[in-house]
């Protein structure tokens, strides 16, 4: 009996909303089929014995009052019935009758012919070209997803966020991309050229990690093959050399001359120290003493004078020391030559990289053609070589872009559109030291035309309906006199450092290892006999003294900082590392017994007053501790690291006044209250009070 509104199926229509014979329903634009089966009368379409699952259309479906128009719509029902489901739900109300609801994807739809042929291999010489693609691509279709397929060669196109080699072969190696996502872009009009392989898309949008199966000695291969090139243009690259001021003393800088050596055709070296935005400024003139600990840092690893051309202090992140490095490189190195960029992993090489595409140093047009590096906290996360073009200074250029600085140096905050002022704010949340980078030479875009298409509103109920295909974005190229004279500036893979710490940790723990916001320095007044962990990653022991110490920790604000005695610390070491009251390392007992364990050594310090820091106890790159004592006054402590990583005994401090930037002292506890000193932006005008 048919139901009210006139559908033989059971239906009745309410709004915008199909319902069936129970009193439930789907929403419009979906068309719920029970597992009832069609009406009856609806000829070849409905005399299928077999239940109909629940078919879910993403396309509008028009009510149909009559049976003779239900015909072609249960024929199209009935083909959709026959494919396997990719996946299933259960209804509230199909729960109760003990029926299932699946949802089938048209363009997903398997057929066993293409699957049994999927696990074939081509013997010989790989075919290419739109054809072989398609063969290619129909051996893969119903695999799950992320398979790889070992019969596909690689495609010679490079990644253009790591810059590894697209590849669908091996999901252990680099470049990885699945199966059924190469074969498909392989297939588009713009091909591979612009696309990421699996790890940078997961790092990129899920800031997830792949572990790859690299050799130790790969990064260096590669750098070593860039750097030992035949020089271009009549002159060898320019070196920029990264050095992440956290990291003082630099383990990869006193190798740097190696890299001078005659088989190189280097012209200079420019050392970058990066990150100096996360570190407060604990007296005036910090900068400038940062400044010569570089210096003086190259200098002890053998770095010639001649070849040192300047040393920089930039955050690649805030934007800070960015303008006036392009300024340096334009004034001093023009485009004499390629210029690389070079450092240990996660020193911010891919960081700088993205913020010179997107400044004067590099061709108007660059920043629409070559894509972004992919950045995150994961070491080595560069495998190959990137690069951008970079413009030629000329002095009309040179003009224009200091016209363009000076008028942006009168500006004051307050002279900022809403937009500048956001970025600025949120900037100043992630840094000390902020500052604006600007294009002077920027292409003019056209506004996109809209296209219409008529046909793409209406379709007849006898067809198939079909989504339309969106017509691909083109990618922009360089023209050859783009690139024929072009020098090109590259970021190389990063150089993995030995016995650091984050070489033994998970892709959650590195997160909360490495600081990405302004770091809050944490100070403790400690007498002898008592410890200090930071999180389950180092320990400091105040083994013997007269009078109480100052220990201030430079590390990520994530990290904990817990005081305890010492007869309690192995205690407390053992019953709470892996666990929430250290963090890190997380996962607990099965965790820690992978996990080396913490090895001491002592250390005797002398105080030079209660202003001013002896010393600071580097525990490898997880964050160091600023010890402040009295006057002549001989420490004894005892430091521990996990084994296998490197502990540093860093005389004079990197910041000698830190014990100053605290708050109160918290009664009845060890801590003073922490102080987070102001931001400073750069080449903006600031109003001074009246």
């Amino acid at each position: 009996m048919a139901a009210a509104g006139g559908c033989p199926g059971g239906h009745r229509e309410l709004g915008g909303c199909w319902r069936s014979g129970d009193g439930r329903g789907t929403a419009a634009p979906a068309l719920a089929v029970t597992a009832r089966g069609p009406p009856p009368g609806l000829g070849d379409a409905g005399a299928a014995a077999q239940p109909f699952p629940f078919l879910f259309f993403p396309f509008p479906f028009l009510p149909c009052p009559a049976a003779a128009m239900h015909r072609p719509c249960w024929a199209l029902l009935a083909r959709l019935a026959r494919a396997r489901p990719c996946w299933g739900a259960q209804r509230r109300g199909a729960a109760v009758r003990g029926e299932e609801e699946r949802f089938v994807f048209l363009e997903y739809e398997p057929q066993p012919e293409l699957e049994a042929a999927r696990g074939e291999a081509e013997a010989g010489e790989h075919p290419r070209g739109p054809a072989a693609s398609r063969e290619r691509r129909a051996r893969v279709v119903g695999a799950p997803p992320g398979r790889p397929e070992p019969s596909v060669p690689p495609s010679g196109v490079s990644c253009s966020g790591c810059g590894a080699e697209l590849q669908c072969r091996d999901g252990a190696e680099p470049g990885f991309v699945p199966a059924d996502k190469y074969l498909s872009l392989e297939e588009s009009p713009a091909g591979l050229r612009g696309a990421v392989c699996q790890r940078c898309w997961l790092l990129a949008h899920h800031g997830r990690a792949l572990r790859l199966q690299l050799p130790p000695e790969q990064h260096r291969r590669v750098v070593s093959a860039a750097l030992q090139r035949p020089a271009r243009h009549g002159r060898g690259p320019l070196l920029l050399y990264l050095l992440d001021v956290l990291e003082l003393p630099d383990p990869l800088l006193p190798q740097l001359p190696e890299l001078l050596s005659p088989e190189v055709p280097a012209a200079g070296v420019l050392v970058v120290g990066t990150k100096v935005d996360l570190l407060p400024a604990d007296s005036p003139g910090h900068l400038g003493r940062l400044r010569q600990r570089l210096e003086a840092a190259c200098t002890q690893a053998g770095l010639r004078r001649d070849a040192l051309v300047d040393v920089r202090l930039v955050s690649a992140k805030t934007g800070f020391g960015l303008e006036g490095l392009v300024s340096r490189l334009q004034r001093s190195w023009k485009c004499a030559g390629d210029v690389y960029l070079l450092g240990a992993t996660n020193s911010g090489k891919s960081t700088l990289f993205n913020a010179l595409l997107h400044s004067d140093y590099c061709k108007s047009r660059a920043p629409d053609v070559v894509d972004r590096a992919t950045v995150s906290p994961w070491p080595g996360t560069t495998l190959n070589l990137l690069k951008f073009p970079i413009i030629n200074p000329t002095c009309d250029r040179i003009f224009r872009r200091q016209e363009r600085l000076k008028e942006e140096a009168l500006k004051t905050e307050d002279q900022l559109s809403s937009e500048e002022k956001r970025h600025l704010n949120r900037l100043k949340k992630q840094g000390y030291l902020v500052g604006r980078v600007g294009r002077t030479f920027q292409r003019q875009k056209s506004s996109p035309l809209i296209e219409f298409d008529p046909d793409m509103l209406s379709y007849s109920i006898d067809e198939d309906p079909s989504h339309s295909q969106k017509k691909p974005k083109e990618k922009e190229e360089f023209t050859y006199n783009e690139v024929k004279d072009a020098r090109w500036c590259f970021d190389t893979p990063g150089i993995v450092k030995e016995n650091c710490v984050l070489n033994l940790l998970t892709e959650k723990e590195v997160k909360l290892v490495m600081p990405a916001k302004a770091i809050v320095p944490r100070t403790y007044i400690l007498k002898p006999g008592m410890v200090l962990f930071l999180a389950a990653l180092g320990r400091v022991d105040y083994l013997q003294g007269e009078k109480p110490a100052w220990f201030s920790v430079v590390a990520s604000n994530l990290l904990p900082v817990h005081i305890s005695t010492l007869s309690n610390a192995d205690a407390i070491y053992e019953k709470h590392a892996g666990e929430e009251l250290l963090k890190v390392p997380m996962g607990g007992k099965e965790r820690m017994k992978e996990f080396p364990p913490l090895v001491p050594q002592d250390i005797t310090l002398k105080g030079v007053g209660t202003t001013e820091a002896v010393a600071d106890i580097k525990l490898s790159s997880a964050g160091w501790v600023a010890v402040t004592a009295h006057k002549e006054e001989e420490l004894l402590l005892r430091a521990y690291t996990p084994r296998g990583t490197e502990l540093v005994v860093r005389e004079p401090p990197l910041l000698p006044c830190i014990s100053s930037i605290r708050g109160a002292r918290i009664a009845g506890t060890a801590a003073y209250r922490t102080k987070k000193p102001p931001s400073l932006v750069e080449n903006l005008k600031t109003m001074k009070n009246s």
